[in-house]
């Protein structure tokens, strides 16, 4: 059994669910994830903050817009009358249930229980959608399988034994559906996984029933060995690493989240990044294996705020970096890149909301300053540290370009480099012609 997940881009109008539609029919006897159809949970989070400013009357307005929404897509993708009328009267208990929730009385645990219908809604329509072209569909409803516990962290061994009993327990089916995102925590009420959502369910689902394969559908290639906006012919990357993937996600790719990464590299299930537009393509395949001394991609990173630390006392000081972490770590700003010399310390964050303050606490421990606009150019593969020419080639491709930080050793597949935002572009062409077509 392989795992599909599909995103709320790819099924974003009526074309593009046709197009899923037609996808799911080559490929029965699988496991489907949907997400929320696109633009679903945007109106719902609209709701939510309505009802919570007690404005009934501007959340209405929202619900009929969205119902009447989901009235054009039964009556544009259904044709037999049946269905469209057992579509209609789901999509009437949906939305009652929806104006149900009062304004007086509308809390964060009302606010995830409507939230949690737009996948509820999605599953709903292709479960339908599905028998009508003659499959037998099975939905198995993420709510009674996936669980948190008190720390928020999904429960393998729960989720594997309920996903276990209703599979046993349902008819055999052609195709088996469910939610992505949602679930229950730790005292039953109905709440989500935060960062990496449907992907984040796709594999957990797949390492519970030890799956072929787990295939991640968007509506573009988004492992590309360059950025296409700046850099010609650029390629998609037919093989990853689940630790070369993670870094990767970090400039930007917006498919896959490091979290959802993880189960599926405990597992060892690999995941296949697939494009609805070309589903023919065999797209990037993410896995434990390992190509040795190869060079994936090149990405970039902007919005990146650089700062430096310097202090004479930090000379064999005991406990300095704990105490600079400390400062970072008390304002929940991650810090990216780190570089250390014997008088001071260099770091990156992507998020300088609080900057200010962290900079006055910093000053506590020595001289402060920053830098703002920068950008995170990465080389990301297999940077075997022993292949002394790489290093060299690349060194010298940057030559001209004045460098504000370099960072390796954390792990052989990350090569990064600290630049001004206005050198970002070049940077990425010098390095591709050195790396991808020398």
């Amino acid at each position: 059994m392989k795992i599909l997940k599909f995103g709320s881009a790819t099924i974003g109008s009526v074309e593009k669910i046709k197009s899923v539609v037609s996808i799911i029919e080559k490929k029965a006897g699988n496991l489907i994830v949907f997400s929320s159809i696109k633009g679903t949970a945007e109106s719902l989070s609209e709701i939510s903050k309505y009802l919570y400013k007690k404005n009934q009357e501007g959340a209405s307005e929202i619900i009929n817009d969205l119902e009447q929404y989901y009235k054009s897509l039964i009556n544009a993708l259904l044709t037999e009358q049946k269905y469209i009328d057992n579509a209609l009267s789901s999509l009437n208990d949906t939305f009652q249930y929806i104006r149900s929730f009062s304004n007086d009385l509308f809390t964060l645990f009302e606010e995830r229980a409507l939230m949690a219908q737009g996948e509820l809604l999605s599953t709903s329509l292709f479960e339908l959608l599905l028998t009508e072209k003659g499959f037998k569909v099975r939905v198995l409803p993420a709510l009674d399988f996936v669980r948190t516990d008190k720390t928020s962290v999904p429960d393998q061994l729960y989720l594997k034994e309920n996903l276990s009993l209703l599979l046993s327990e349902a008819e055999k089916a052609d195709i088996y559906i469910t939610q992505g995102y949602i679930c229950r925590n730790a005292y039953g009420e109905i709440d989500d996984l935060r960062k990496g959502g449907s992907d984040y369910t796709a594999s957990l689902i797949g390492v519970a029933l030890n799956a072929e394969e787990i295939e991640i559908w968007a509506d573009c290639d988004v492992m590309q060995n360059n950025d296409s906006r700046y850099v010609k012919n650029t390629k998609a990357i037919p093989q990853l690493n689940f630790d070369e993937a993670a870094e990767l996600t970090y400039f930007g790719s917006k498919i896959l989240h490091p979290s959802s990464i993880l189960p599926a590299k405990i597992g060892d299930v690999p995941i296949r990044l697939k494009n609805t537009n070309y589903p023919q393509s065999e797209g990037t395949l993410i896995s434990n294996k390992l190509e040795h001394n190869v060079i994936k991609a090149i990405a970039a990173r902007e919005g990146i705020t650089s700062v430096q630390i310097k202090s004479a006392k930090m000379l064999l000081a005991h406990g300095f970096l704990r105490r600079i972490f400390e400062v970072f770590d008390d304002y929940q700003t991650p810090i990216d890149m780190l570089t250390t010399s014997e008088v001071g310390v260099s770091l990156t964050i992507d998020d300088d909301q609080k900057l200010s303050n962290i900079v006055d606490d910093l000053k506590k421990y020595g001289t402060v300053s920053f830098d703002r606009d920068m950008a995170i150019v990465s080389i990301v593969g297999d940077l075997d540290w022993t292949t002394s020419h790489v290093m060299s080639d690349i060194m010298d491709a940057l030559k001209n370009i004045p460098l504000r930080m370099i960072s390796y050793g954390g792990s052989n597949y990350n090569m990064s480099f600290l630049v001004r935002r206005e050198d970002k572009e070049q940077v990425l062409k010098l390095l591709n012609n050195i790396i991808f077509n020398e």
